[in-house]
């Protein structure tokens, strides 16, 4: 329940930044508002070329700071998800447990489930981004994203204990469990480089 605290905080951050000008003059078709928006992106570039490290760090160093900071949160939760994927699968019934098979066959079955997910969920979340990314805009993308991540991570965490352990209920987990994916990948992971930073 934890891991959806740092998508819930991220998506203010991601709030707070502008679309970028390229989006904003050809899909949004607001010339004037990327014309704004130009001579802020062009400030921070003369900043960064002109200014000392302490101008930088006093103008940007609070955004700095928040950006990188919830993009660590979500990260620790993120891929703590990869690194708990076998004893995820082992509890829904996926994979049998450990000591049930050699170190071949258990290594074996849990990158055959990994690689389920991803070419169901992780794949697809990227084609999607590819797709819509002109349509919605790294904002839009990015806010959707870290929404739907912290709501598939409130259900899988709020009723694991008395809902999903359960074998008829196996299936709902996993197919939730691969949305939290699909949007990671619909959403911040495809955005990140270019949309996160101040300016």
């Amino acid at each position: 329940m934890v891991g959806a605290l740092p998508a819930a905080l991220t998506y203010y951050w991601r709030l707070k930044m502008p679309e970028t000008a390229r989006y904003t003059a050809l899909v949004a078709m607001d010339a004037k508002q990327a014309a704004a928006d130009m001579p802020k992106v062009m400030q921070v570039v003369e900043i960064i070329e002109k200014a000392s490290e302490h101008e930088f760090a006093r103008r940007h160093g609070l955004h700095l700071l928040g950006a990188t900071s919830t993009w660590f949160l979500l990260d620790i939760a993120f891929y703590s998800q990869y690194l708990f994927q076998k004893d995820i699968f082992t509890a829904v019934g996926w994979i049998p447990p450990a000591k049930t098979m050699n170190i071949v066959q258990e290594v074996y079955k849990i990158a055959r489930a990994q690689t389920l997910i991803a070419l169901c969920s992780t794949v697809p979340g990227y084609w999607f981004t590819m797709a819509f990314i002109d349509r919605i805009g790294r904002f839009g993308i990015q806010l959707m994203g870290f929404f739907f991540m912290t709501v598939f991570m409130f259900a899988l965490a709020i009723s694991y204990q008395y809902h999903w352990i359960h074998p008829g209920n196996r299936i709902g987990f996993v197919i939730i469990y691969a949305l939290k994916f699909f949007f990671a990948n619909f959403g911040p992971n495809a955005t990140r480089p270019r949309s996160s930073l101040p300016g």
